[in-house]
């Protein structure tokens, strides 16, 4: 019998850009479902935050930083047309890059990644609580 279970996150970075690995958090979620085979939908319900799938390597984390803040630089504010009550356009930009988010593969009630494959929740406008939904369906 197909079941569905849904839970959501609610992260808050301590810092306006952050890289946090939220595997387990989702392995959790995954065992709390008690799906044995399906897919694990994870998504960031915040269009200034990403959730992706890369490696927990924190020099790679740093080269994300940097390369996302070459393609859309923080600061000036004045240099987007978005930052008129906010200023968090370059946000909008990083997450448009790093996507919305992941489906990964439920096996034998695993989630069935490449070898170094880790999910991650990607802030790019944080210091406030912020939401992550994972949504699992299966048998």
């Amino acid at each position: 019998m197909m079941k569905s279970y849904r839970k959501e996150l609610v992260i808050r970075a301590k810092t306006r850009r952050a890289y946090i690995n939220i595997t387990p958090q989702i392995e959790d979620a995954l065992a709390e479902s008690s799906v044995r085979e399906g897919l694990c939908l994870v998504n960031a319900m915040h269009i200034t935050a990403s959730v992706f799938i890369n490696d927990n390597e924190s020099g790679l984390h740093r080269d994300f930083d940097q390369w996302l803040e070459k393609l859309a630089p923080e600061k000036p504010h004045s240099q987007y047309a978005h930052n008129v009550y906010e200023d968090n356009a370059d946000a909008h930009m990083k997450r448009s890059v790093m996507g919305r988010e992941v489906v990964v593969a439920i096996t034998d009630g695993k989630l069935d990644f490449g070898t170094w494959e880790q999910i991650f929740y990607g802030e790019f406008d944080g210091m406030r609580d912020k939401r992550v939904l994972v949504k699992i369906i299966g048998e």
